[in-house]
């Protein structure tokens, strides 16, 4: 591997912010691994001034990033790059970063979509892209603050065939640093398992403008129902699933604190001009109806959710 690597994080939001700063914690030297963040507003104003805070539970730690820009122009060919960015905001983020990569350069989409190497590939057909995804409760508290607040921080990244070697130095680098992560040769099934837990999560707690906790408490026939749907329509793609998937994701919601809720959710609260609800519960809606599948919960959530977002 070359003498120095260069590792680039796009979005230092909950995603990024938490394992990005990991990274920037183990290799803050920056004498063999330089990790650059790509942020914004005060948000990068603040790392800049006083570095990242990131925040679990009661242990917090700040890391000052070999650099932190909102320039592209600034960071060079990158070896790696970890894109944590919200899905609305893909397509104009790999516009940016094509000075960044060359024909090794290795791309990592953590988004909370399935479809994000495949829109990067449209972009930069012969493109290194990797698919992976994060399991993890963290957010933005306040500008230059990061706070994990959930009791699962895994990540896994792959594709669906051979693994090569530069594939699995950045594995290394990351368990170095002390991130849980797996590498997988068959990443779909790992992408798909994750996204019957999100879709559902972010689309009952944006559409009942509630918790996790107060979803599952008073409307658990439509996470249900939720999960069915999307699990059906991984199952008409031809995607792996575990048998008891459904099972397992409802286990899952209800560990989460009862107060936690999603980051799409959290974007409806804050009026954003944008959120997730196309990737996430849209996706859902048009791919059944392409593959002649049933999704009627799927379907009235996301007619709610539009018009909510359109008040």
């Amino acid at each position: 591997m070359p003498n120095k690597t260069r590792i680039v994080i796009v979005g230092i939001g909950g995603v990024g912010g938490y394992f990005g700063g990991l990274l920037s914690k183990k290799y803050t030297r920056g004498n063999d691994v330089e990790v650059v963040f790509v942020a914004r507003g005060e948000h990068l104003k603040e790392i800049q001034n006083n570095g990242l805070t990131v925040i679990k539970g009661g242990e917090n730690f700040i890391t000052r990033p070999y650099l932190a820009t909102d320039d592209y122009n600034k960071i060079g060919v990158a070896d790696y790059i970890i894109i944590c960015t919200k899905s609305y905001d893909l397509k104009q983020t790999i516009e940016k970063l094509k000075p960044l990569i060359n024909h090794s350069t290795i791309l990592l989409p953590l988004l909370n979509s399935v479809s994000a190497s495949d829109e990067i590939l449209e972009i930069l057909p012969h493109a290194n892209v990797l698919k992976g995804c994060a399991f993890i409760v963290s957010k933005i508290k306040s500008p230059g603050i990061i706070e994990n607040s959930g009791n699962i921080q895994k990540l896994s990244f792959g594709m669906d065939g051979p693994i090569g070697e530069a594939v699995l130095y950045l594995k290394d680098l990351m368990l170095d640093a002390g991130i849980d992560v797996t590498v997988s040769d068959k990443i779909s099934t790992a992408i798909w398992e994750k996204f019957i837990f999100i879709s559902p999560t972010a689309t009952s707690t944006s559409y009942f403008d509630s918790t996790i906790g107060k979803v599952l408490e008073e409307n658990p026939e439509t996470v249900l129902k939720l999960i069915e749907e999307v699990k059906n329509l991984a199952l008409a793609k031809g995607v792996t699933i575990s048998d008891d998937i459904s099972g397992k994701t409802l286990n899952t919601m209800k560990s989460m604190p009862y107060e936690v809720t999603s980051s799409m959710h959290r974007d409806y609260l804050n009026q954003k001009p944008q959120t997730e609800v196309e990737s996430l519960t849209g996706y859902i809606v048009r791919e059944a109806e392409k593959l002649g599948i049933a999704a009627p919960t799927y379907q009235k959530l996301y007619e709610g959710l539009l018009k909510k977002g359109s008040l």
